[in-house]
């Protein structure tokens, strides 16, 4: 999901699995992750950014940043070695910043550095259309598919409700009273039961936001069992693990969240401020670790035993930023990747031991039927999706008149192509 506003930054007084904040020389180990929030993101001092740069080396977003004080500063031998490595990562500029940057940063080398500004490669189109959910659902954020029966639950953040159909249409809603933004959504077999994420995640007045937690959704009422997230707390996107365990992240606060099998209440596994902006989760293949994708750093790998967390490295130059929904299939990590330029879904194949991404696979890239390709749901070696994501339809948390919602398109994505 794309969110709107701003993090919190809160203290992380008494965690014991989080290293210390960034200080202000190199960290000793810099495969460890490093807490960031609203704060970090608002540094703007180039040797502050080089040093965030070394805590997050696979971070396009802090890259950008960097070479932005680089222009500022006049520092064009830095600005050139920057594009380098946005171009040896493959990042594409907007037509308009591919103009312009040659004379922002040395007109006299203005030639090196359109050599380092890549065109847009031609688009990778491999889906197709699996269903489509009506319009009056509005921003429809998540998706669950009974592969058996081909029914389909989607969540609705505009809207607050839950709308279930199949590929043939007849699409109902169902609204639980009283709740807030429902984003994220999975089947627990376990209670036998379907939760959503329930939170304030839509950049509107706190007045009347809602129930925060985990929101059942029952097929035949609109009144289920619910289970409060702790104070301040706004629950997102969901990722069910193989022994029962739902997690949950919270996108403005940066904590994450878990409810064991057999419990009722909503501990925290990771506190707040320790992310800027996780999304996507994924249990590893052993299941002794959770995978998170923060917007802005990375992908983040959380020991559940509560050792430190560490950082996903790469020995590949790719950009592990930007990712939105992230699965685990097999032993390769499949992210969609809107945040980052061009948007892409890709398969990170992983090292034996989980820690490091050796390979990549490009499964889909700027396709031209997508706005925003969001989360969704894998099953059976296939990904479904949804791919025209609406957050620009939202202003200040309210649906803007000016750019009414369309009917969102679910795209199936074979991960053998």
């Amino acid at each position: 999901m794309r969110v709107l506003g701003a993090a919190l930054a809160i203290a992380l007084s008494g965690c014991t699995n989080v290293p210390p904040a960034i200080e202000a020389g190199v960290p000793a180990s810099t495969a460890l992750w490093r807490p960031v929030h609203a704060g970090t993101g608002a540094t703007t001092e180039i040797e502050a950014l080089k040093r965030l740069a070394l805590v997050y080396p696979d971070s396009g977003s802090v890259q950008l940043r960097l070479l932005n004080a680089q222009i500022a500063a006049e520092d064009g031998d830095a600005a050139i070695a920057t594009l380098f490595w946005l171009h040896e990562r493959g990042y594409v500029f907007s037509e308009g910043a591919r103009r312009q940057l040659p004379g922002l940063i040395d007109v006299d080398r203005a030639a090196q550095i359109s050599s380092l500004l890549r065109a847009p490669r031609e688009a990778k189109a491999t889906s197709e259309v699996f269903a489509r959910i009506p319009s009056s659902a509005g921003l429809v954020e998540s998706l669950v598919v009974d592969l058996d029966t081909g029914r389909i639950a989607a969540t609705s953040v505009s809207q607050r409700s839950v709308w279930g159909g199949s590929t043939q249409g007849e699409w109902r809603e169902v609204r639980p009273a009283g709740v807030g933004n429902l984003s994220g959504i999975v089947f627990d077999p376990h209670r036998n039961t379907l939760w959503a994420a329930s939170g304030h995640i839509d950049g509107g007045p706190k007045e009347g936001a809602g129930f925060s937690g985990l929101v059942e959704v029952p097929a035949d009422r609109s009144v289920g069992q619910r289970i409060s997230a702790p104070e301040g707390a706004n629950l997102s996107d969901l990722h069910r693990a193989g022994d029962g365990t739902i997690f949950a992240s919270d996108p403005l606060g940066g904590g994450i969240y878990q409810l064991r099998a057999d419990d009722t209440v909503l501990d925290v596994l990771v506190p707040p401020g320790s992310f800027r902006s996780p999304q996507g989760l994924a249990t590893s293949r052993n299941g002794a670790w959770l995978y998170v994708s923060d917007y802005r750093y990375g992908i983040a790998i959380i020991p559940l035993d509560g050792s430190p967390i560490r950082r996903l490295a790469t020995d590949l130059p790719i950009l592990l930023d930007g990712i939105d929904g992230l699965w685990r299939h097999g032993n390769e990590l499949i992210a969609v990747q809107n945040g980052s330029s061009p948007m892409r879904i890709v398969a990170l194949q992983l090292s034996d031991d989980g820690l490091r991404v050796t390979g990549r696979r490009i499964l889909e890239e700027s396709n031209v039927e997508w706005t925003e390709p969001l989360s969704g749901y894998l099953e059976g070696g296939t990904l479904y999706y949804v791919g025209n994501g609406q957050w620009n339809r939202l202003k200040e948390g309210r649906p803007d008149p000016t750019r009414p919602f369309v009917e969102t398109v679910i795209r199936k994505l074979s991960l053998d192509r």
